[in-house]
């Protein structure tokens, strides 16, 4: 995809479809939309920095028990462990920063892996009624 809003806009609407299809209820839709949102937009914006030569690769992968969606950006690469805590009292005021925060209380699962060049975050969010998901409420 393009590093553009338009692109962010897209893949928004898709993971909504996509969720939807895998039998996720409305709420939890629009967690998985906004959290496919958010690292888009850190893809497209800090990643890329909307550089028109610079592509967004997005998946979606469905198997019996996850929704799995992975997002790379061509960007300089980013160390999750470096990114500000946003419930810090120094950065409560901040109007960026909470975009990985956001997208790590959608999801279940969040992985970052550094690329050459760029980052590739994966989002994975179990499905409900799945093996995993039985499994899991039993514990």
């Amino acid at each position: 995809m393009e590093s553009t809003l338009e692109s962010v806009n897209k893949a928004e609407e898709m993971a909504d479809q996509v969720a939807a299809q895998a039998g996720f209820d409305e709420d939890v839709r629009g967690g998985i939309a906004m959290a496919v949102r958010e690292a888009m937009i850190n893809a497209v914006l800090h990643g890329n920095a909307y550089d028109p030569a610079k592509r967004v690769n997005l998946s979606f992968e469905q198997n019996n028990r996850e929704l799995i969606i992975i997002i790379g950006d061509e960007g300089r690469g980013l160390e999750p462990d470096e990114i500000p805590d946003p419930l810090a009292p120094e950065n409560l005021m901040k109007q960026s920063g909470r975009g990985i925060f956001l997208i790590r209380a959608f999801m279940d699962e969040v992985r970052f892996r550094k690329l050459e060049p760029g980052t590739e975050i994966t989002l994975i969010k179990r499905i409900p009624g799945s093996e995993l998901d039985r499994q899991e409420a039993s514990t």
